[in-house]
């Protein structure tokens, strides 16, 4: 199993599915985590930091932009075309692509799978609070 598809806690997401499956069916956290090979402890805060309750599943809003988007949007820069030129040809506003690349850096550096990966992790929610100026 690969470093990147493992969380901060050294479980990967079919562990996690499986580690609340357990919890579920009423297995005790020693048990969970003799399968897991980790203290009971650490799957205690694992499953207290969502209250005991299985997190859902995260996934992506049709309205926001794939990753085989941000490749074409990437591919059009390379060539040279017009924002206006690549939002045509995926059939959005020349606005939606125009604040794509800028927010992952402008032209001379946008990279498809930077951009895609940094919008899935600002996806998260809740989100922090912004503090008040006093």
């Amino acid at each position: 199993m690969s470093r990147s598809s493992r969380n901060g806690y050294g479980l990967c997401a079919e562990q996690k599915a499986d580690l609340w499956h357990r919890w579920k069916s009423g297995e005790s956290l020693h048990e969970i985590g003799r399968v897991f090979d980790k203290d009971h402890g650490s799957i205690h805060f694992l499953l207290s930091r969502h209250g005991g309750i299985a997190p859902a599943i995260r996934r992506r809003s049709q309205r926001t932009l794939t990753l085989a988007e941000r490749e074409a949007i990437s591919r059009g820069i390379a060539s040279g075309s017009s924002i206006q030129e690549i939002a045509r040809g995926l059939r959005r506003a020349a606005s939606t692509v125009s604040r794509e690349v800028a927010r992952h850096g402008g032209r001379p550096v946008y990279r498809a799978s930077e951009a895609d990966h940094q919008a899935w992790k600002s996806a998260l929610r809740p989100k922090t609070c912004l503090s008040l100026p006093m």
